[in-house]
C-alpha cells in the first residue's frame, strides 16, 4: 500500500540543479522538445537533459512504451506503471500513474481498491495486471510462465503481455532514476 492515500499531485525536488531553459545548449533545447507527455518541461526533464543524448534515447523509448497506439490499453499500461511504482516506493510516479489511470478509465474504483489495500476487490483483468506488476517489480529474475498464466486467463494476448512487461520494466528503471536524482513531497 502507498504511504498516503492522497492523489494530490506531488512536487519533485531535484538534488542536481536542473538546466535552465534560457541557458540550455542547442542540443539540450532540441532534446527538451521530446517531452514524455503533453506537460511543460518539468524540473525532472531539465535535470535529465544535462545529458541530451541519453535523455532523447530515454524519452523515445518511454514514449514508445507508454503512449503508442495499439496493443495494451493505455489504462492497463498505467496500472502496470502504478503497481511497479508502489513496489519501488516511488510515491511521485504512483500518484501520477494512479491519476492517469483514473482519467483514462473514467473511473476511480481500481485505484481506490489499490490505495485502500483492497486488491481483492479488483476485477479479474485488473487483479492479474496489478499482481503481475508487483511480482515482476519485486523479483523479475524469478518470473515464470506461471506468472503470465493469469494474464492469459484474463484474456490478454502476447502483444498485450509484452506491452505490459515493457511498462513495468521501464518503471523499474524510471523509479530508481527519479529516487537517485531527487525526492517528492506535497510542498512546492
Amino acid at each position: 500500500m502507498i504511504p498516503s492515500v492522497s492523489l494530490k499531485p506531488l512536487h519533485w525536488h531535484p538534488y542536481i540543479a536542473p538546466v535552465s531553459v534560457d541557458d540550455a545548449t542547442p542540443a539540450q533545447r532540441d532534446a527538451m522538445k521530446i517531452t514524455p507527455s503533453n506537460k511543460k518541461v518539468s524540473e525532472y526533464v531539465r535535470t535529465l537533459v544535462h545529458d541530451p543524448e541519453s535523455y532523447t534515447a530515454r524519452t523515445g523509448l518511454f514514449n514508445a512504451i507508454m503512449y503508442v497506439e495499439g496493443g495494451l490499453d493505455r489504462a492497463d499500461r498505467e496500472l502496470g506503471a502504478l503497481g511497479a511504482s508502489i513496489v519501488n516506493g516511488c510515491r511521485y510516479c504512483a500518484v501520477v500513474h494512479a491519476r492517469r489511470h483514473v482519467q483514462l478509465a473514467d473511473n476511480d474504483a481500481v485505484v481506490s481498491a489499490i490505495y485502500f489495500d483492497r486488491a481483492d476487490a479488483l476485477g479479474e483483468r485488473d487483479a492479474a495486471i496489478y499482481r503481475f506488476a508487483r511480482r515482476l517489480s519485486v523479483t523479475p529474475a524469478e518470473a515464470t510462465a506461471e506468472d503470465i498464466a493469469p494474464l492469459r486467463a484474463a484474456g490478454m494476448d502476447d502483444r498485450e503481455i509484452i506491452d505490459l512487461i515493457h511498462a513495468i520494466a521501464i518503471f523499474g528503471w524510471a523509479n530508481r532514476l527519479m529516487h537517485v536524482l531527487g525526492h517528492a513531497d506535497l510542498n512546492k
